[in-house]
């Protein structure tokens, strides 16, 4: 694994209040207005903790989320209810899903194409979205998109293809057809023009931010998050960062595949820019596969996170192993490829003597309470098994 910390040169300077508890107070209350909403559970690892030598270790399993075994659902069906709100000129508190599905909405609304890329769990959270709306959803896939995914997002009635491109690539491939056929992007990544659906997809993940906050027993001392394009790493850290002033705040550390680490690449060079991940980024962790970074994460990120990894598939693995397998009097995770990397990378780091120096570095010793998300289940169950069962670790995509 590799480490680098962030710089923090424009710390303050750009502002999280969008994050605050606030608006996400006002997030978690449209959520709950689904019926299908439940809280997912924290679940306390005690045992867990004690082999690593810290003081407690908690992670969010977020494979209960909606029944779509991910957490990505919230960000999208947030962003498409304030894109509801704002067309019809109201504020989000005041469109609830009963209302969304009225036939007095509808009617005002009519019909509505979203359009998407994912590589599974935003696309199925779209398209579960527009469903329950009674509306259309295109989702564009990635090369070597796994066939139960795309069966999946199929299932919630889409218009599914997976093309020959890479995430980013089939992610410019969605906006061109959405500008070409006036369909409305929902996407986490952003860029100049495109900007206010990107934003509420982030402040959506604030839910899972609160839920947590509000179920830990005592406030974490780290955050150990993934990151894709860092939308859902922006949201933790800029909730938590708001929440946890001065030295409550909780030190965050981002864990990307080293494939496909463009968080950590841009933390890394420090000189104000962008750096992107090209080619195939092959990696196990296929949530995790973006390289372009979304500006609005990054600007929390650059201020509030760190450090940030870039760990190799089998981190990953360690962690959906170990969380599948807990100690005796741990309770059991199922969790995905891109949901394990961070306790992955906390079991690593903890259980290696070589990493003694990095623990030192971002401060993990007997002290630290550590927060994890497992941000998705086995939403692939044949790839979820060779791995845990059969040892695979190598990427599962071609």
């Amino acid at each position: 694994m590799q480490l680098t910390a962030f710089t923090k040169g424009i710390k303050n300077i750009n502002s999280i209040d969008f994050l605050n508890r606030e608006h996400a107070d006002k997030v978690l209350a449209f959520h709950k207005s689904f019926p299908m909403y439940k809280e997912t559970p924290l679940v306390e690892l005690k045992e867990m903790a004690a082999l690593l030598g810290i003081k407690n270790f908690f992670v969010k399993d977020e494979s209960y989320r909606f029944g779509l075994n991910a957490f990505k659902v919230l960000g999208g069906s947030f962003a498409i209810g304030s894109y509801i709100a704002k067309k019809l000129g109201m504020d989000i508190s005041e469109l609830s899903f009963e209302k969304m599905i009225s036939p007095e909405i509808k009617g005002k609304l009519g019909s509505i194409t979203f359009v998407t890329a994912t590589d599974g769990n935003h696309g199925r959270g779209v398209a579960w979205t527009a469903r329950q709306l009674g509306q259309k959803a295109v989702v564009y896939m990635p090369k070597g998109s796994s066939k139960e995914r795309f069966e999946n997002i199929k299932a919630e009635g889409a218009d599914v293809t997976i093309t020959d491109l890479n995430y980013d690539d089939a992610v410019r491939l969605a906006n061109s057809h959405a500008d070409e056929y006036g369909w409305v992007m929902v996407q986490d990544t952003s860029w100049k023009g495109y900007q206010d659906i990107p934003k509420w997809i982030i402040q959506g993940y604030g839910t899972m931010a609160l839920e947590a906050y509000k179920q830990l027993p005592e406030k974490p001392t780290h955050i150990f998050i993934q990151a894709g394009v860092g939308a859902l790493a922006g949201a933790v850290t800029g909730f938590f960062a708001n929440v946890c002033k001065g030295k409550e705040k909780p030190i965050v550390t981002i864990v990307e595949p080293d494939t496909a680490a463009c968080i950590f690449d841009t933390a890394k060079a420090d000189d104000g820019r962008l750096h992107f991940v090209g080619g195939s980024m092959n990696t196990m962790m296929a949530g995790l596969a973006c390289g372009e970074p979304c500006d609005i994460g990054w600007k929390v990120l650059a201020g509030y996170a760190d450090f940030a990894i870039a760990c190799a598939d089998n981190v990953s693995a360690k962690g959906m192993r170990a969380l599948g397998a807990p100690l005796a009097g741990d309770k059991r995770i199922i969790s995905g490829e891109s949901g394990a990397a961070p306790s992955g990378a906390v079991m690593e780091l903890l259980m290696k003597p070589e990493y003694a120096q990095l623990c030192g570095r971002i401060g993990l010793n007997q002290n630290s309470v550590v927060l994890c998300f497992s941000t998705e289940g086995a939403t692939d169950k044949k790839n979820y098994q060779s791995i845990v069962w059969d040892g695979k670790e190598a990427s599962c995509t071609e």
